[in-house]
C-alpha cells in the first residue's frame, strides 16, 4: 500500500508570486448552461505557485521543460529540516554541513534523487505580504547547492519562494544547480508529512515547449 501527499498549492489569482509578476487570470469561455461544456482560458506565469525550474531558467544552453526525461521527475526523496532554525530567522540557509549531517545519520544521498529542504514557511501562504513580504525568506546555501551537483543529484526543492534565500539577489543557488542540469521546485507545501528519507517523489509537470519552467502537481509516494 501507498500513502499519496500531496505538495501543491491550490493555483489561481489569488496565489502569491514573485513581486511585479501578474496573477494568474482566467477567462470563462464556456458555460455549461450556454454551452454545454465548462472551459476557461488562462494567462499565467511559468513561475507560479508550486512550480518547476528547468535548466533553461538560467543557463541558455540548459534543457527546457518538456525535454526533461520522465524517469527524472519520479525520484527517491530526501527531506532536511531546517524549520525550527527558520522560525526566528528569515535569512537561514540549508548549509553543507547539513547536508552531510543528514548523511551521516541516512546514508549517502542517492545519485538521481532530490533534495528537499523544508523551511516551515508555508505556514504563511495565508499572508501572502509575510510569504513573499519584502523578500527575506530561507533557502538553501550556495555550498548546499554545490554539494547537490556534486551527488549527481535530480533536483532540488524548497517550501518557499525561491530555493534562493530571498536576500541573495545574485541568485547562486539557482546559478549553481540549473547550469548543471538540475532541476528546481519551489513554492512546495507540506514537507513536515515527509519523513527524512523513504520518499518517492513524483513531479507532474506539463511538457510545455521551449518553457523555462511551469506549476506542478508534486506528490511524495510513501509507504503505507
Amino acid at each position: 500500500m501507498t500513502r499519496v501527499v500531496d505538495l501543491t498549492q491550490p493555483l489561481g489569482p489569488a496565489t502569491p508570486g514573485w513581486p511585479g509578476e501578474a496573477p494568474l487570470a482566467a477567462t470563462v469561455r464556456w458555460t455549461v448552461a450556454a454551452d454545454g461544456a465548462y472551459g476557461r482560458r488562462l494567462d499565467l506565469p511559468e513561475h507560479l505557485g508550486t512550480h518547476f525550474d528547468a535548466p533553461a531558467h538560467f543557463a541558455a544552453d540548459g534543457a527546457t521543460v518538456e525535454a526533461i526525461a520522465a524517469d527524472r521527475l519520479v525520484v527517491p526523496a530526501r527531506v532536511i529540516d531546517i524549520a525550527a532554525r527558520c522560525a526566528d530567522d528569515p535569512d537561514a540557509v540549508l548549509t553543507a554541513d547539513d547536508v552531510e549531517a543528514h548523511e551521516a545519520e541516512h546514508g549517502p544521498l542517492p545519485v538521481g534523487a532530490a533534495l528537499l529542504a523544508r523551511t516551515g514557511w508555508d505556514r504563511h501562504l495565508g499572508d501572502p505580504a509575510r510569504y513573499v513580504g519584502d523578500l527575506r525568506f530561507p533557502g538553501f546555501g550556495a555550498d548546499a547547492a554545490a554539494l547537490a551537483v556534486a551527488r549527481g543529484l535530480a533536483g532540488i526543492g524548497i517550501d518557499t519562494l525561491s530555493v534562493d534565500r530571498g536576500t541573495d539577489a545574485a541568485f547562486p543557488v539557482h546559478r549553481t544547480a540549473l547550469p548543471a542540469g538540475l532541476w528546481q521546485l519551489e513554492g512546495l507545501v507540506g514537507l513536515d508529512a515527509l519523513p527524512p528519507s523513504g520518499t518517492t517523489l513524483v513531479v507532474g509537470v506539463p511538457p510545455v515547449v521551449a518553457a523555462s519552467g511551469f506549476p506542478a502537481r508534486v506528490l511524495a509516494l510513501l509507504p503505507g
